[in-house]
């Protein structure tokens, strides 16, 4: 094997798996994977998670701690070493891991691309590795202009408990689906399961939410926030009573494989019954911090009140169509409830009128918010409390904010005013 210094996460995996005369079929079944994804993974074009480094380093029978420096991972009491120590990061670096500190920066166009992208939008955004509760309530008042994000709806299913069986592909609270014609399917939290004690708590939760973050947006700030057709009416009505303003609903055209499905266990009996509609939609609910005097005052003074038309002949519209998240954008983001980035930009691009300001996303996930906020130029702050999708939205999100609807990585994203056109055109 090639000196470590010399080789990064994929090419150490890569070799690896031939010394040990593994095909990439054969790897990929054992990981639970598909073959392009492990592939991906070997070439660079692909982030492992923590995770998918420890499973790696045990089928391969690697050092998981050496494996996930090479993946950008970093044991906690190092990290702490760096933060402290910048300038000597490297010796520090290489005297406690010897060959594998000094591993090689990525020399192709496309990493090269990434690299330069990355400290290009760095300046938009700020992450950080927070409950957002704690962080609101230090937050100086009215000093965000907007909100989009995608909370824990349901709670229970991003609970320590129930994100280990997530993990470890056991379900739980989490519907971990077959294979349909060898291609597999997402993990789905089921909100079906929850009970009134657990809808009373999500309540609470978004009472309590909503009230801190009605203090830090300003007057005319919005709130864009993901919902469920079986849960939606518990939050809308929590956030209204925080003194907020509903102003309607956006209405995302997607088909999914939740619902539809006949009585368990008795298919046959039962094959002309679904037990519940095939879902086709996802709701975001739109709601607003009362302005101060009329909307033109409120535009002048805080720049907010309305939401950004596509042009001046076009307003932006309540019905957006949109496909599934797509599999490179999961192989790039590795989180259950990733957001397109097609879908993401044209409502972070709604939400701040004369696009000036900040936009929150208080549970930042793997950072598919943040990174389409950069993608339009905008300025954010996403906030994660699991450290796990922390890590991953470090590393995504510079490379979601240069994913196009093709599939291909560009290195100008989606800046310009006029670049958006595209963004609107319904597929």
């Amino acid at each position: 094997m090639k000196s470590v210094e010399t080789i990064d996460f994929g090419i150490v995996v890569k070799e690896q798996r031939k010394q040990m005369s593994l095909s990439l079929s054969h790897l990929s079944s054992k990981l639970q994977v598909t073959k392009g994804y492990l592939s991906r993974l070997e070439s660079g074009k692909a982030a492992p998670s923590a995770t998918m480094v420890k499973k790696l380093a045990g089928l391969l029978k690697l050092d998981s701690t050496k494996l996930g420096i090479l993946a950008g991972y970093l044991p906690s009491d190092v990290e702490k070493i760096l933060y402290a120590n910048p300038v000597e990061a490297p010796t520090v670096l290489r005297e406690a891991f010897g060959e594998y500190g000094n591993y090689r920066e990525r020399t192709t166009n496309k990493n090269e691309q990434e690299r330069v992208g990355s400290t290009k939008y760095k300046a938009l955004y700020e992450l950080v590795h927070r409950d957002c509760f704690q962080w609101l309530e230090e937050r100086k008042s009215n000093s965000i202009q907007a909100i989009v994000t995608d909370p824990p709806y349901g709670l229970k299913e991003y609970t320590a408990t129930e994100k280990a069986k997530l993990r470890n592909s056991n379900g739980g609270v989490w519907r971990i689906p077959p294979k349909l014609d060898g291609y597999e399917r997402q993990p789905l939290p089921r909100f079906t399961v929850l009970n009134q004690e657990d809808k009373s708590k999500l309540k609470r939760f978004f009472f309590d939410w909503a009230q801190k973050v009605f203090r830090v947006l300003v007057p005319g700030g919005h709130i864009f926030i993901a919902t469920n057709p079986l849960l939606s009416h518990l939050v809308y009505d929590v956030i209204e009573r925080s003194g907020f303003e509903k102003r309607g609903e956006i209405i995302r055209l997607v088909q999914t494989l939740r619902g539809g499905d006949r009585p368990k266990n008795a298919h046959h009996e039962f094959s002309d019954v679904s037990v519940m509609p095939r879902s086709c939609w996802e709701p975001w609910g739109l709601f607003r911090k009362p302005c101060e005097g009329r909307v033109q005052d409120n535009l002048r003074k805080w720049k907010t009140g309305g939401l950004r038309r596509i042009s001046k002949d076009q307003p932006f519209c309540d019905v957006i169509k949109s496909s599934p998240t797509r599999t490179s954008e999961r192989e790039i983001a590795a989180h259950p409830s990733l957001k397109p980035q097609a879908f993401m930009r044209q409502i972070v691009r709604a939400s701040l009128p004369l696009g000036e300001g900040t936009i929150l996303d208080p549970f930042m996930g793997a950072g598919s918010t943040i990174a389409a906020a950069c993608a339009v130029g905008y300025k954010s702050i996403g906030i994660e409390s699991d450290p796990e999708f922390y890590r991953i939205a470090i590393k995504a999100i510079p490379r979601l904010t240069t994913f196009s609807d093709n599939g291909k990585n560009v290195s100008s994203g989606f800046s310009e005013i006029e670049s958006q056109e595209e963004l609107f055109v319904l597929r």
